[in-house]
């Protein structure tokens, strides 16, 4: 006797931890701080990178974040801006059973005014996640932001 395909249960799960990075961006950009918190679990980790986290013998992240009450304290610092806009691209996630690990491109977008000067910030982020499924949810428990470049210029509206 064959074993069950695993597929349509590995699409539903690659679909639901999709929907959970397309939910970060879109809660990000509302400027729902506390939204973003719930994403992940009580626990998790967030590390965030100026370049690549592996790609110098003791690179240091610039910031880390525990648990949901330092996330959404830091998440509430988007409110400095006057809009944003963060565009996932391509990604990849390997599902295994319960836990996932996962790498998204992202394009975020920072506008905001400064002595009378509207500026735009564009950051090419990478995500590096860890994904664990708790209670029939899949939540972010570990996050690595790493910024690849980052432009600013002036802005015209």
């Amino acid at each position: 006797m064959s074993s069950p395909n695993p597929f349509p249960e590995q699409f539903a799960d690659r679909l639901a931890i999709r929907e959970l990075v397309d939910a970060y961006a879109h809660l990000a950009d509302r400027r729902d701080a506390q939204g973003q918190a719930a994403l992940f679990t009580e626990d998790a980790h967030v590390a965030v990178y100026d370049g690549e986290p592996d790609g110098e013998p003791g690179a240091e992240p610039a910031q880390t974040l525990n648990g949901r009450d330092e996330l959404a304290a830091a998440f509430g610092s988007l409110r400095n801006y006057d809009k944003t806009t963060h565009f996932n691209g391509q990604s990849t996630v390997t599902v295994d059973g319960d836990r996932a690990t996962g790498e998204t491109y992202c394009l975020a977008h920072h506008l905001w005014t400064e002595e009378g000067q509207r500026t735009l910030m564009v950051m090419s982020i990478r995500y590096h996640d860890a994904f664990v499924r708790q209670d029939g949810r899949w939540l972010f428990a570990e996050r690595r932001l790493i910024v690849d470049w980052v432009d600013r210029r002036p802005s015209t509206a």
